[in-house]
């Protein structure tokens, strides 16, 4: 488990060469991938915390919260449609990864 781990963490790391290499070019970090530094950032934060539980809890959560989070920024920012079943089910989802954390 840890090698995969640690393949991982290096080819994450390693995507980040072209982004680097081009904003030393272009002396500019306008062009740097935002939603890839969140999603980066998203990964480590999973990874720090299968320290603290096991990995099909902590992956559950990570994607619990991903699949919320992304329903709300449909709404809010590109007008998803937001009826009551789609909150219900987004309830749904949170309960179950609140559950699998407590049950742990």
């Amino acid at each position: 488990m840890v090698i995969v781990g640690l393949l991982a963490a290096v080819l994450t790391t390693g995507s980040w060469i072209p982004q680097l290499v081009r904003v030393w070019r272009t002396r500019s970090t306008d062009d740097l991938s935002w939603g890839y530094l969140g999603t980066f950032a998203s990964g480590v934060f999973l990874w720090l915390a299968q320290r603290d539980i096991a990995l099909g809890t902590a992956y559950a959560v990570w994607t619990g919260i991903g699949a919320a989070g992304t329903f709300l920024v449909g709404i809010w920012f590109f007008g998803d449609a937001a009826s009551l079943g789609r909150y219900l089910g987004v309830i749904l989802i949170v309960g179950g990864v609140v559950t699998l954390k407590l049950a742990h």
